[in-house]
């Protein structure tokens, strides 16, 4: 299939097989636990089906069928594997309605095994360069042991980053879609571009499902999936010196988390109403959702935007 069939294929399946996942999600009792610190508009929420993220797979599946390659094994792996830690928490929070799900040891323990597994994997069949930036006569490059260290801490940085974005009703999905749209942008390699746009596909038609007032929460099971292949996304097409820009939204969330935890211990007092930083805007400034959806998604589209002119026209 074409890349325009292998997008409209996933879109089309992932769109009219959600309202039946969602009915089975509820059918199994597999609800989401809501926080009792959260929101009260939040605690509305009570009863919304888990582990929708699920769905993505469909888009997996379309590519391993229509374009077997050992890219794109590589790239549908790295989902798979980062999906499947999503959905052991998803599973653990739904089914024994525990909102902390795995603990976080486990969690990273499985993170940091995955990743190294799959950066073996990419350094044995695709080749790994440790060069950081090359402008003209200027290069930056790192010792290789170095760097896969740094790339190893970075992946799981960010898949956990883009994790604590999936916070309000399709807020993820609305970010992460410009992200996708960069790297089939720039990228050279068929299957980045593939993986790319049909990621997308298969987002808008979660979307459908996922926007305010959310039918369904895609969970762990997608948000660490998505924060998986972005940020080895970034590592195959050595845009790390762009990161800070482009994944601004996503380490913004994960640093006002850091921040509220480190500010409290020193001060006893909150820097932010609520981290992530998405609640500050709702509980401090009177934010609806759908606005800070809306804020959101136009920053990762400017700062995609950005960072595609700096790769073009200036790197």
């Amino acid at each position: 299939m074409s890349i325009l069939n292998v997008v409209i294929v996933s879109f089309i399946i992932v769109a009219c097989l959600c309202p039946v996942l969602i009915w089975g999600l509820r059918t199994l009792r597999l609800i989401q636990p809501i926080r009792t610190e959260l929101p009260a508009d939040h605690q509305a929420k009570l009863g919304t089906p888990l582990m929708a993220g699920i769905i993505l797979l469909v888009g997996i599946i379309t590519l391993l069928i229509s374009h077997p390659s050992i890219m794109t094994v590589f790239l549908c792996c790295t989902f798979l594997l980062f999906s499947l830690i999503g959905f052991l928490d998803d599973f653990k929070k739904a089914a024994f309605q525990d909102p902390s799900g795995i603990s976080g040891k486990t969690k990273l323990y499985l993170q940091f095994t995955c990743t190294g597994f799959l950066l073996f994997f990419l350094y044995r069949f695709h080749g790994i360069s440790s060069k950081l930036i090359e402008h003209g006569d200027f290069q930056i490059v790192l010792p290789m042991s170095v760097y896969i260290l740094l790339v190893l801490l970075f992946i799981v940085g960010s898949a956990n980053a883009i994790n604590f974005t999936d916070g309000l009703d399709g807020l993820l999905i609305v970010v992460c879609i410009p992200t996708y749209f960069f790297f089939f942008a720039i990228s050279n390699q068929f299957e980045v571009q593939l993986f790319s746009l049909t990621m997308i596909a298969c987002l808008l038609g979660l979307l459908i499902y996922n926007i305010y007032p959310a039918r369904a929460f895609m969970g762990d099971t997608g948000s660490l999936a998505i924060g998986g292949s972005l940020a080895f996304l970034a590592v195959i097409e050595k845009v790390e010196i762009l990161l800070p820009l482009l994944f601004l939204v996503y380490f913004a969330e994960q640093l006002s988390v850091i921040f509220q935890v480190w500010y409290y211990r020193r001060t006893k007092l909150r820097l932010f109403r609520m981290a992530p930083i998405h609640y500050h805007f709702a509980l401090k400034y009177g934010w609806s959702e759908n606005k800070i959806v809306t804020v959101f998604g136009f920053i990762s589209w400017i700062c995609t935007l950005i960072s595609l002119f700096i790769w073009k026209y200036m790197l």
